[in-house]
């Protein structure tokens, strides 16, 4: 309950503080029939996965112009791609400190509640964190994978956090030919799902079985669900 009270606080403030601020696609809307990429979709469509720490940028509430916005990074380890090509900056932007609050370490299905406002993806975080970046590679650099409500940008302090555990996963099935995958995926949602006493594994099971079960259904032209008011 007192996670999902503090995202209503955070979306009732982000929505005051992107009144006066300059956003690209800051009136994002997707086609009814526009589906959300699973964990495994998103895992297979970026051309990098970056874990990186935040240490500077522009800060949303102090930007003119969309173009402006970028936050500096350190790679720290590259689970898909070339390490040795990971960009330093990024073109998203610092939180201010009312809206630096990071992603929930234990919600494997939902984008960051920052991704319901303004573009449609998540494009500010806390100066100081580590994160997980999905990136696509253009011709101007490196851009957000995965589209609209995806988790491209989801903070991951530890080595061992839920997020960064299923994604190294992921990126181990994603590098097995297409028939092995199904069987890869089973035979760890068994072996996760087999450790009754440990809520995190149970946790993982569960959301390597919605990849199991395949794309997301559209979502006619709603937005997600906010987090469930039973959360903590």
């Amino acid at each position: 309950m007192l996670y999902a009270l503090s995202m209503r606080i955070l979306l009732s403030l982000a929505a005051a503080v992107l009144v006066a601020v300059p956003l690209p696609a800051a009136a994002c809307s997707v086609a009814g029939d526009y589906r959300i990429p699973t964990n495994m979709e998103l895992v297979e469509g970026a051309d990098m996965i970056l874990l990186a720490t935040v240490d500077g940028g522009t800060a949303i509430d102090a930007i003119d112009d969309p173009d402006a916005m970028r936050i500096d990074i350190t790679p720290v380890a590259a689970i898909k791609g070339d390490r040795a090509a990971a960009p330093t900056s990024l073109p998203i932007a610092l939180a201010p400190t009312p809206l630096a609050i990071l992603s929930h370490p234990y919600d494997l299905e939902h984008a960051h509640p920052l991704s319901q406002t303004g573009g449609c993806i998540r494009y500010m975080v806390p100066r100081g964190s580590r994160v997980l970046f999905f990136l696509r590679q253009s011709e101007g650099g490196w851009t957000p994978a995965g589209g609209p409500f995806s988790r491209w940008a989801e903070d991951v302090l530890t080595d061992d956090a839920p997020w960064l555990q299923v994604v190294r996963l992921y990126a181990e099935a994603a590098a097995l030919p297409a028939d092995d995958r199904t069987a890869y995926l089973t035979a760890r949602h068994d072996e996760y799902g087999a450790r009754r006493d440990d809520p995190v594994a149970q946790l993982i099971a569960a959301d390597i079985a919605r990849q199991l079960v395949g794309p997301n259904p559209p979502l006619r032209g709603e937005l997600p669900p906010a987090p469930d008011d039973t959360d903590d």
